[in-house]
């Protein structure tokens, strides 16, 4: 299972997206407010997503997101602003200031599948693993290259098939044909 992590330079903050989880059933294996606690405790897990702001209170995200194994993605919340022309690694997620709950969970839902399953809601029949990290990948190339959130590449994705009337794991297949071309 899938274990989240909210790690925020305030406590405060990361008490607040913890009980804000909590209120829709999903649980976290903790909190944190420096990169060495999230490592520590990452240490402990198998898998899962930390979800964390720009900045801890001894390193900022791409520090913490290189460090992490490589079973853990990293969902990063805050103002583009802040980024500034810092490029995003791959295991890395980037949700925008001011976040909207229905993002979050969205994001989250799509990364682990833990809300889908707290929600009872599963894959579309004869949707593969291998399908699913298709669009995935399709989706982080889209998020990277066009400054999209998930939410929004996943509906660029179903838009295109449905203008196209083609399949939308075969337009993810095309954004990542396209990607490795250039």
């Amino acid at each position: 299972m899938q274990s989240i992590i909210v790690a925020y330079f305030k406590e405060e903050d990361a008490r607040k997206i913890r009980s804000l989880l909590a209120k829709r059933g999903i649980e976290t294996a903790g909190i944190a407010t420096t990169g060495a606690q999230v490592l520590s405790k990452v240490s402990d897990l198998d898998e899962g997503v930390v979800i964390c702001g720009c900045q801890l209170r001894d390193m900022n995200f791409l520090d913490l997101a290189t460090s992490l194994p490589e079973q853990f993605r990293m969902m990063l919340i805050c103002s583009p602003d802040r980024l500034g022309d810092q490029e995003i690694p791959e295991n890395v997620v980037f949700l925008s200031t001011p976040l909207k709950v229905g993002e979050l969970l969205q994001s989250l839902q799509d990364i682990t599948g833990i809300y889908r399953s707290r929600r009872k809601i599963h894959l579309p029949p004869g949707r593969s693993a291998e399908d699913i990290e298709k669009m995935n990948k399709a989706k982080s190339i889209l998020m990277e290259r066009n400054h999209m959130t998930e939410p929004e590449a996943h509906r660029y994705l179903q838009k295109r098939a449905m203008d196209t009337g083609t399949g939308i794991v075969e337009i993810a297949e095309m954004v990542i044909m396209l990607a490795s071309s250039q």
